[in-house]
């Protein structure tokens, strides 16, 4: 029986990254959290970066009886701590230096919905006492009040801590994490679902062509694809969608290569010129004495020359696994000069790699 692909997006507005996918990790999770989503209990969503754990708290709260209410999201990791328990509870005013007015927090804005906390293990011992409050009695009080407010809002909270060592250190609250832990899931990184990678690529390439005016769907070529699937993927979906979209506006072609594909945006593109003697020298003097003479007799000059400037360029990208920069410094030339070479002879060096 053929698989079904999953597709979710909680709004309509554009989403960072998609929560796609065919695997059986993929599925499997996608099963799961359909599964707890119907039954009005905090859950924990455990996950690497990247991973889509905000899409898939979204998915909790849209398959939930609580769809029609809100669905209140708190980034605890960029508040600082002083702030949080006003993001969280608000404050009336004057409760401190600059709350000139009453101000409402997540809990009464997520009221008869979902409160979403990302990056939970963040939350300060001091605060997470009053969420605790929150989830034993359904009631909290505003910054700056004694008056109770009675809540009635579903937690989801997500990390890639480990947060029973953080209990067992004392810097999360064991109680609180016993009530928040009615179901715990685990989003499978994307080295976990191989088998995502070429659907994840041919969807983020679509999209991209789309955004630049193109109407034709990018493809890649058969190293361009082996280069995007022995990669470990650290940043999971999020990195894989911005290394394709990238690959997409920068390729000359509609056609993706591997050498389109940058998957460090980081890496410098100027490099410290090599010494004259050493093993770096002996190793492209020996690179540039080895042409391979595949002329005829009715062979031009112009081809000649052009034959092998293409064997140069060949060799050369397979030498440093494709990597225009360093393939660049081997030649002695500057980057503007090898893309200047790459984009005259690119049917040739892709006729080849094919």
């Amino acid at each position: 029986m053929a698989k079904k692909t999953t597709t979710f997006a909680p709004d309509t507005s554009p989403s960072p990254q998609e929560a796609l996918g065919q695997s059986e990790a993929f599925l499997t999770f996608q099963e799961r959290l359909s599964r707890v989503a119907r039954i009005n209990r905090p859950v924990l969503l455990i996950g690497e970066r990247g991973t889509g754990k905000e899409l898939a708290a979204a998915r909790l709260h849209y398959l939930s009886e609580r769809w029609q209410g809100p669905f209140v999201t708190l980034h605890c990791a960029a508040l600082s701590p002083s702030l949080i328990e006003a993001e969280l509870f608000g404050h009336e005013a004057g409760a401190f230096t600059g709350a000139t007015r009453q101000r409402l927090g997540r809990f009464e804005s997520a009221h008869n919905g979902t409160l979403f906390l990302d990056e939970i293990g963040n939350i300060p011992i001091e605060t997470q006492e009053k969420i605790l409050r929150v989830v034993e009695y359904g009631s909290f009080e505003r910054v700056g009040s004694s008056q109770p407010i009675g809540s009635n809002v579903r937690i989801i909270g997500a990390t890639n801590a480990d947060l029973r060592a953080l209990a067992a250190r004392r810097q999360f609250r064991a109680d609180l994490l016993d009530r928040l832990s009615f179901e715990v899931l685990f989003l499978p990184p994307l080295r976990e679902r191989p088998e995502d990678i070429a659907f994840l690529t041919n969807h983020f390439a679509a999209r991209m062509a789309f955004e630049l005016g193109r109407e034709d769907v990018p493809q890649f070529s058969h190293t361009a694809r082996a280069a995007l699937d022995n990669y470990p993927w650290p940043g999971n979906v999020r990195e894989l969608k911005n290394v394709v979209e990238r690959a997409v506006y920068r390729a000359d072609t509609m056609l993706i290569r591997e050498t389109d594909i940058v998957l460090d945006p980081f890496e410098a593109p100027f490099q410290p010129t090599p010494q004259a003697s050493g093993e770096g020298a002996e190793e492209r003097t020996a690179f540039h004495a080895r042409p391979t003479d595949d002329t005829t007799p009715h062979t031009s000059f112009t081809q000649a020359v052009q034959a092998f400037e293409c064997r140069l360029l060949a060799n050369g990208l397979r030498a440093t696994h494709y990597n225009q920069k360093k393939t660049a410094e081997r030649l002695g030339l500057t980057y503007h000069q090898f893309r200047g070479l790459y984009r005259k002879y690119a049917e040739r060096l892709q006729r080849q790699e094919d």
